[in-house]
């Protein structure tokens, strides 16, 4: 995911970070190309390969309208980090933390 969080730019000067981490060729039109740029890409894209996998992320993203497809590639990538660190419930026990910290602070 580019910096922003908005979509890098295509293919331009060399693979995104979704196919430098795959070890592929990054052809005009990469589902993965606009959302994973070279610098920061390969790094996110790992932990969603790792967790979903491409294939599955691929598929996913196609079905995604594309004005929609960033938010869907943000809430991938952090489901996919909070996976790692927790693998039995992901992004819940964050969730969990925040509702358990807002309820401190109404004391």
């Amino acid at each position: 995911m580019s910096s922003s969080g908005s979509p890098s730019s295509s293919c331009g000067g060399g693979p995104c970070g979704a196919c430098k981490f795959l070890r592929r060729k990054c052809v005009a039109g990469c589902i993965f190309a606009p959302y994973f740029d070279s610098e920061q890409g390969a790094a996110h894209f790992a932990a969603v390969h790792k967790v979903f996998g491409a294939s599955n992320v691929s598929k996913l993203l196609q079905h995604v309208p594309e004005h929609k497809r960033a938010d869907a590639v943000v809430s991938i990538c952090f489901e996919a980090q909070a996976r790692l660190r927790d693998p039995i419930y992901g992004c819940v026990s964050h969730i969990v933390s925040l509702q358990q910290q807002v309820i401190q602070s109404n004391h």
